[in-house]
């Protein structure tokens, strides 16, 4: 047999990066732990490096408090239990973080899987310890609605507790991680949903924490667990093109490493292969083939300062020709996990993109390390701290969208989507530059600026040009916000913000105005009720008050009122329970009964709470009634809509007596149909005929009818009651060319 060849020394460091991406990648097949004293023996080691040994001393009694609580456990894979808690540490040592965060992996899931409680891990190893533990244990011990609750309430947790301590999501990362890795010993079923959890929350958190390894690798592993074959194909295919493009790829190393000492740049090269969920995502996105992807490999070049970067850049652009908007600089204007570093493609020797990354050793450090970078190295520059300011205000985030999104589902929504940000970077009028997700809108932009900015929102700038505030912001956009002190959130912008901060405030002002709207609307259905059957509010004491709140499960009298408005309860069964019992005749006869069936009054801007039903858009002079629609509040239909025939035969309870108000405060759209004669100019006539009748279009549609001698015109006309609605359609009916109109229900 020929003996193997030396690789050439240029090709070393690229074919061994490339080898252990092979290894790492492999994890995803079955993973033999060593025995539990030799992974706490290597863990020591590590440990020892950089802890004192009091707290060696204090990891060694949390091992063996791990090892007694878990005895007799077993994980899926047939191994000792202990084994998992000590792989989670010796990752996070491997992140060199305090003793307190090596303590909480070992005691990880000790509260959650033993009957060891969260006081009993404070008095024995402190409180810290005990509030990290006790924020990476799931909540399996409450009953929710769904698996899906369950998820997002544990999620909503985690994610809290980590903006206490963000030490919470580095035990829960590397936890995660190494559970990633073992997921072979699990059933299918079981390791596509944990590999899909991960890709849709863990590996974000983990990009959005800047530790890219963590993220790598765990897209990688996720990948291999949801579709094993395509896994498997590319890999085998990154392997076929290593050995292809080796040649053009040591060129390109051996050619940089010599230009630069030349060009006076002190600089360390490496090859970098770019990992295989990211070459699976860019054939997906991009339809390609494998073969299509020609950027596989590309190169780190590290250099001692930021100058340094800059004239590499050149350097580099004088060897190879780059590929035009394709250079980024993340220095100048870091990504929101503070990763910095400038980005370039290249066309090399044989015509193959190759991507160039330039940063310094401290940049590069942050870029792998991310956030645990405050412990890996204690240090005061002033990039750390940079990171550490912009992770601190995305934590703050949580809190702040916690705060206005009470259901675990809608905040694990709002989230979601900040986790995915492909950001644009615009500009405030003073210059500040703000990162945003990519389709972010005016209104993301005030709202991210400051909540009551939000709020109070009116109208936008872009480039000192007046836009839609539904306009989607664009890299390098100078944004002014228009307010007023009067103005509130629009329900509308949840069709186009892109934030969960802008997401969740707006839900918030809605929750809250509708719930009061609600209370007062159940409050009128209610004495509505109550009215019916002789009684009046005031008459009831509060002792009977309290006993029917109590017995409907409502916090307060308030809730009660909401609940009614919401239509959640039926106002004439709480004003049943609410009266007291009294002989009929007495009810009849004591001169209350002309005020049994006074109708609930409509104003016509009743809010959130009171609703026009669309089907037949009904006007004040209409006669009209009124249906309690569960979560929606009082529907107003006209009394012959023809939509609410069955539903007032089958739910009589559901239907309440209501009257338009005598001054309605507002106008209301109503739809028209006119069948004219065609000819030139005649929308214009009849447009101009319904402005002079004080009457606003809102919409208008025209089409021929099948003769062409015929035109059909249908306007949709704000008015202020039926009487301005007759006005309007007698001055059409004077035109000649209309032939004949009607009301559009």
């Amino acid at each position: 047999m020929e003996p193997a060849r030396p690789r050439p020394a240029a090709l070393a460091n690229v074919v061994d990066l490339a080898e252990a991406r092979d290894r790492a990648a492999s994890r995803a097949a079955p993973v033999a732990e060593p025995g539990k004293q030799a992974q706490f023996e290597g863990l020591v080691a590590v440990l020892g490096g950089y802890l004192k040994p009091a707290d060696i001393e204090r990891v060694a009694q949390a091992f063996a408090f791990s090892e007694a609580a878990h005895q007799g456990q077993m994980r899926a894979s047939g191994e000792e239990y202990i084994t998992h808690p000590l792989a989670v540490a010796a990752i996070c040592a491997s992140w060199k973080l305090d003793a307190q965060a090596i303590l909480a992996a070992l005691l990880h899931d000790v509260v959650e899987d033993t009957g060891v409680t969260k006081e009993h891990v404070a008095q024995r190893f402190g409180a810290p310890v005990a509030e990290l533990v006790d924020g990476v244990s799931k909540l399996d011990r409450i009953e929710f609605q769904s698996q899906e609750d369950a998820q997002a309430e544990n999620f909503r947790k985690m994610l809290l507790a980590m903006a206490r301590d963000v030490r919470v999501m580095l035990v829960k990362l590397a936890d995660r991680l190494h559970n990633m890795r073992t997921l072979s010993a699990l059933k299918s079923p079981k390791r596509r949903r944990i590999a899909r959890e991960t890709l849709e929350i863990h590996a974000p958190i983990a990009h959005r924490l800047g530790l890219n390894q963590v993220y790598r690798e765990l897209q990688d592993l996720s990948l291999a667990n949801l579709y094993p074959h395509r896994f498997a194909v590319i890999s085998k295919a990154v392997r076929s093109a290593r050995g292809n493009r080796r040649e053009g790829i040591g060129k390109i190393l051996e050619t940089i490493q010599r230009a630069l000492p030349e060009a006076g740049i002190n600089a360390q090269v490496y090859g970098r292969e770019k990992h295989l969920y990211g070459i699976y995502r860019k054939m997906v996105e991009k339809r390609l083939t494998f073969s299509q992807v020609l950027d596989i490999y590309g190169f780190r070049v590290v250099v001692p300062d930021v100058a340094s970067c800059y004239l590499a850049l050149g350097a580099l652009h004088s060897l190879y020709k780059p590929v035009p908007g394709k250079f980024k600089d993340y220095i100048a204007i870091p990504k929101v996990n503070g990763y910095q570093s400038l980005h370039t493609t290249l066309i090399g020797p044989y015509g193959t993109p190759v991507e160039m990354q330039i940063r310094t050793a401290e940049m590069h450090r942050i870029a792998e390390a991310g956030v645990a970078a405050h412990w890996l190295y204690k240090s005061d520059d002033a990039s750390i701290s940079e990171v550490q300011k912009k992770t601190h205000k995305w934590l703050q985030s949580l809190l702040d969208i916690q705060s206005n999104s009470r259901d675990p589902a809608e905040f694990l929504e709002h989230v979601k989507v900040d986790l995915f940000p492909d950001e644009v970077y615009v500009f405030t009028p003073k210059g500040r530059i703000m990162a945003l997700p990519r389709g972010a809108t005016a209104v993301d932009f005030a709202y991210m600026v400051h909540t009551d900015v939000g709020d109070q929102t009116v109208a936008a700038k872009i480039n000192g040009e007046p836009m839609p505030l539904r306009t989607e912001l664009k890299n390098g956009d100078l944004v002014e916000i228009i307010t007023s002190p009067g103005s509130q959130p629009n329900p509308g912008w949840l069709g186009f913000v892109r934030t969960g901060k802008a997401r969740a405030h707006i839900r918030h002002y809605m929750k809250t105005v509708k719930y009061e709207e609600s209370v007062g609307l159940g409050q009128r259905l209610l004495g509505q009720a109550l009215r019916s059957l002789g009684v009046a509010a005031g008459e009831i004491d509060s002792q009977r008050w309290e006993r029917v709140v109590r017995d409907a499960g409502a916090k307060s009298r308030q809730d009660l009122y909401a609940d009614i408005g919401l239509g959640k309860r039926l106002a004439a069964v709480v004003a049943r329970k609410l009266a007291p019992a009294q002989p009929a005749e007495s009810v009849v006869g004591d001169g209350r009964a002309e005020a049994r069936n006074v109708p609930v009054t409509i104003r016509g801007a009743d809010g959130m709470a009171v609703q026009l039903a669309r089907c037949c858009r009904p006007i004040p002079g209409d006669p009209i009634i009124g249906h309690i629609s569960k979560g929606q509040g009082l529907v107003i239909h006209t009394h012959d809509c023809k939509t609410i025939a069955k539903s007032r035969r089958k739910e009589p309870d559901n239907w309440v007596d209501v009257d338009w108000d005598p001054e309605p405060d507002k106008h209301f759209n109503v739809g028209i149909r006119a069948l004219v004669t065609n000819g030139r100019g005649i929308l214009a006539k009849v447009a101009a005929e319904i402005t002079a009748a004080d009457t606003n279009i809102t919409n208008v549609h025209t089409e021929d009818d099948e003769t062409g001698n015929y035109a059909i015109m249908e306007f949709a006309i704000d008015v202020a009651d039926r009487a301005h609605l007759a006005r309007v359609m007698r001055s059409l009916r004077r035109l000649q060319e209309v032939v004949r109109i009607n009301r559009v229900k």
